[in-house]
């Protein structure tokens, strides 16, 4: 009896502490990011984005995201499963005309190859990952 006792509480301490490494990835993930690195070796960042570096914003509780590219704001919902997340759903975007260059297509093309994301630096850096390689870095804001 005791045995079987102990067993419910090392099980339920366990599933607690997974629940709760969860919601603290996603409170983590929560608010507003800046990019500070992307992968394209055919251009240097600045020069992709010379006015405006883009920007992400997750609100999880409403499974939304949002953001600037460099040039437009996109929006859409937010499709997260556990350290997965998946934009390839259609976002809207603004059509201003941009005359910066190719950063917002650059931005907007490896934004749909994300499969995954970590965070780290104490919650201060947001890596977004295609497959095992990182893609794009942000900056909490």
């Amino acid at each position: 009896m005791m045995k079987n006792f102990f067993i419910l509480v090392f099980f339920s301490c366990i599933v607690i502490s997974c629940k709760c490494k969860k919601d603290d990835s996603l409170s983590k993930l929560e608010g507003n990011w800046e990019l500070n690195y992307i992968a394209e070796p055919t251009a240097d960042f600045d020069a992709l984005f010379p006015n405006k570096k883009p920007a992400i914003n997750f609100n999880v509780k409403e499974n939304h995201v949002s953001g600037n590219n460099g040039c437009n704001s996109f929006n859409g919902k937010l499709s997260l499963t556990d350290n997965k997340i998946d934009f390839t759903q259609p976002m809207a975007v603004t059509k201003m005309m941009c005359m910066d260059g190719k950063g917002e297509q650059v931005f907007m093309n490896t934004l749909q190859r994300v499969t995954s994301y970590d965070i780290t630096d104490d919650g201060k850096t947001l890596n977004f990952i295609s497959g095992d390689i990182a893609t794009m870095r942000f900056t909490k804001k």
